[in-house]
């Protein structure tokens, strides 16, 4: 079943937003790539994944996917990472991951001021070695 790419859940009063062509591997794990309330975007982690949803196996390559994979959510939803303003990530090896990570973080973001930051180290992310969640507050429609 293709969902649209945005669809409504109005008897919870908020929007389920899905980047288009990535509907199938949200519905198999039964959560959406980010709600809309308001004026604020919650993006769920994004990883690195392929289209078939596995792991980008080396390292780099998962960062950056993983932030490609933001983009299209927020794509979606008609904000960019501009929007952003609070950045939680996860590292399964934070140590030896984050000179990576940080220089994907400054492409990406480019400019001062930079959104909030949160960064965590933790044991386990489904077979992938980071993730990244944002809040991004979506600008005004013209």
């Amino acid at each position: 079943m293709q969902l649209p790419v945005q669809w409504s859940m109005t008897m919870n009063k908020r929007d389920a937003i899905f980047p288009a062509g990535r509907q199938a591997l949200y519905e198999i794990n039964r959560y959406s790539a980010a709600i809309r309330s308001g004026d604020l975007l919650f993006v769920s982690g994004q990883v690195g994944s392929r289209e078939d949803g596995s792991p980008e196996p080396e390292f780099d390559k998962q960062v950056q996917r993983a932030f490609d994979n933001l983009k299209a959510v927020l794509k979606a939803a008609g904000a960019t990472l501009d929007d952003v303003v609070d950045v939680t990530s996860f590292h399964t090896d934070p140590e030896n991951q984050f000179a990576t990570v940080d220089t994907v973080r400054l492409a990406a973001f480019g400019e001062q001021p930079y959104p909030n930051w949160t960064a965590v180290g933790v044991n386990w992310l489904a077979g992938f070695d980071f993730e990244i969640k944002v809040i991004a507050r979506l600008p005004q429609a013209a």
